[in-house]
């Protein structure tokens, strides 16, 4: 007993002609041929939209490559820099408060207290 195969089917989406045929050793899969005024702009092996058949017929614009350069190194600093200053203000040292006597503090134990 053999699997049944799917037949091959022809359907419209907007403008596009679609032709489903089964895709090789395979019982139920479909390959999805879209075409243009005869012209095959390409396949898919889902069910297209139209907005599928539109990308296939104007995909979107891809900038190009650029070409990567080992001697450019972004967020490097070079060699030959001074290193960064820093960024606290050594004028200024941070405020300190002055706690009052009547606070106690925890004494660490170490372990000669044991």
């Amino acid at each position: 007993m053999s699997i049944p195969m799917v037949e091959q089917k022809r359907f419209k989406v907007g403008k596009y002609k679609v032709i489903a045929r089964p895709i090789p050793h395979s019982a139920h899969m479909l390959r999805y041929t879209v075409y243009l005024d005869g012209t095959r702009i390409g396949a898919l092996a889902s069910v297209p939209a139209e907005s599928d058949c539109l990308f296939l017929e104007k995909p979107p614009v891809v900038p190009p490559l650029r070409l990567y350069s080992v001697a450019y190194r972004p967020g490097r600093p070079k060699k030959s820099a001074r290193p960064p200053t820093p960024a606290i203000d050594k004028a200024h040292p941070p405020h300190r408060e002055e706690l009052p006597e009547s606070i106690a503090l925890p004494r660490h134990r170490g372990a000669d207290d044991l």
